[in-house]
């Protein structure tokens, strides 16, 4: 599928309602795509539908009325050249089951989702790939980068990653989303752009315990550089190129996360260092803490690789074992020396 040019687009469907649904649909629109925007909540589809706006989500912003919005699956799909998959990592599978066998062949699927799907270990790509059919003809791309949803709706300089293992469908998401404040770069590692949006939500939540213990900015920061080592390490081990994870959709990405007031990943481990419960904290917001199940699956595939992850095994501890987040801390300063070692 050929989307460089945009007028020679019929449809783009996204495929959730939530903050990045609405955000990517916002951005197509305004590259003059024809978009659809689906969610499974009739309810809430309704409410977008009238009025234009999810208080929910993006309070005050108003999407455009050429965004045609849908609860419905063939409505969302019709004359579709391209699927967006905006949809938490953990729902990905129930959703899309909705619309196996309604995908034609030859539309191609771009993931904006950041996890890796409990049980299975599957990243996004391949999630989607397993429920709708992975035909030889249908290519997946990520969309992946430190992409703030209220900052884009301002339309804030950013920057994304489109990643496919195919150059030409990499190149044309990359012409589909880019505009005056987007840009858009091109890899052919999909793996490793779509590991680093996951593993990034774990060490997030590290990132917040921190600030919720107030052990101050040095600790942060050291913090953030050690969560990058160990996840390159596990990219690494599975085939993923390091440098990956010193580009926009590692560093860039982690860094973001790590230190917006408004993530959700850094605002749950903030909660959970002031001494929140995690049950507690989940049932106070109405947002999905991707980074919260992703652990669990992080934390498998570094035992199934053989990689040494210890900001990742003590974010667990802290999430699923009861350790206190203080405990954990010093159970990670009280490690043995070593040299520093990267990837």
């Amino acid at each position: 599928m050929k989307v460089q040019d945009r007028s020679a687009i019929r449809r783009v469907a996204v495929i959730g309602d939530g903050q990045m649904g609405i955000v990517l649909a916002m951005i197509l629109d305004f590259g003059q795509a024809p978009v659809t925007l689906w969610g499974r909540s009739a309810e809430h589809i309704v409410n977008l539908q009238c009025h234009r706006m999810s208080e929910r989500h993006l309070p005050g912003v108003r999407i455009p009325e050429t965004i045609t919005i849908t609860a419905d699956e063939d409505e969302a799909l019709r004359d579709a050249d391209l699927v967006v998959c905006a949809v938490p990592t953990q729902f990905i599978r129930p959703v899309f089951k909705r619309f196996a066998g309604r995908i034609p062949p030859g539309v191609g699927v771009v993931s904006a989702s950041k996890g890796i799907e409990n049980g299975t270990l599957l990243r996004p790509t391949c999630v989607i790939a397993e429920v709708i059919g992975d035909g030889a003809d249908r290519e997946y791309a990520t969309l992946c980068g430190p992409t703030i949803a209220e900052e884009l709706t301002h339309r804030l300089p950013a920057t994304m990653v489109a990643a496919c293992a195919s150059h030409d469908f990499a190149v044309a998401v990359q012409a589909l989303f880019t505009t005056p404040w987007m840009r858009i770069y091109t890899l052919t590692d999909l793996l490793g752009v779509e590991l680093a949006g996951a593993t990034k939500n774990v060490i997030a939540i590290a990132a917040g315990i921190v600030d919720g213990l107030q052990l101050g900015y040095n600790a942060k920061s050291a913090l953030l550089a050690r969560g990058l080592a160990e996840i390159t390490r596990l990219g690494v081990a599975m085939g993923a190129s390091a440098e990956t994870f010193f580009g926009i959709a590692g560093v860039g990405d982690l860094a973001t996360t790590c230190f917006s007031p408004v993530g959700r990943n850094r605002s749950c481990g903030e909660a959970l260092g002031r001494g929140r419960s995690l049950a507690e904290y989940l049932h106070s917001t109405q947002s999905v803490v991707e980074g919260v199940a992703t652990t669990q699956s992080v934390m498998a595939l570094a035992r199934q690789h053989q990689v040494e992850m210890p900001i990742t095994e003590a974010v667990h501890a802290v999430l699923f074992e009861d350790l206190p987040p203080k405990q954990a801390i010093a159970m990670l300063m009280e490690r043995e020396s070593k040299p520093e070692r990267i990837g």
